[in-house]
């Protein structure tokens, strides 16, 4: 069973920064497109960027040019760098398959706010 933990949350001013980690079990990573979602109070959950095995990045309109993720196969770790960060983005931030494959981790608050 593969588990997810994210890492790197926090509370942060409007136009910081943060970078979020998430670590997971299991060799079987790699096969993966990976995703970091995220998910703010009263809202569902979206897909805001997601790697391919290779390295191919994709992004929502509303984070592209601010968050970049990337990952480490050989860490089973993939990472999102979050910048110039606004109120918005306030919200709980989990990775998982671009499928949403496996069981979620707890996820990590990202609170943004002067």
């Amino acid at each position: 069973q593969v588990q997810l933990v994210e890492s790197g949350g926090g509370l942060v001013q409007p136009g910081g920064s943060l970078r979020l980690s998430c670590a997971a079990s299991g060799s079987i990573f790699r096969r993966y497109i990976m995703g970091w979602y995220r998910q703010a109070p009263g809202k569902q959950r979206e897909l805001v960027a997601h790697i391919t095995s290779t390295g191919s990045t994709n992004y929502a309109d509303s984070v592209k040019g601010r968050f970049t993720i990337s990952r480490d196969n050989a860490k089973n770790t993939v990472y999102l760098q979050m910048n110039s960060l606004k109120p918005e983005d306030t919200a709980v931030y989990y990775c998982n398959t671009y499928t949403r494959y496996f069981p979620w981790g707890q996820g990590t608050q990202v609170t943004v706010s002067s």
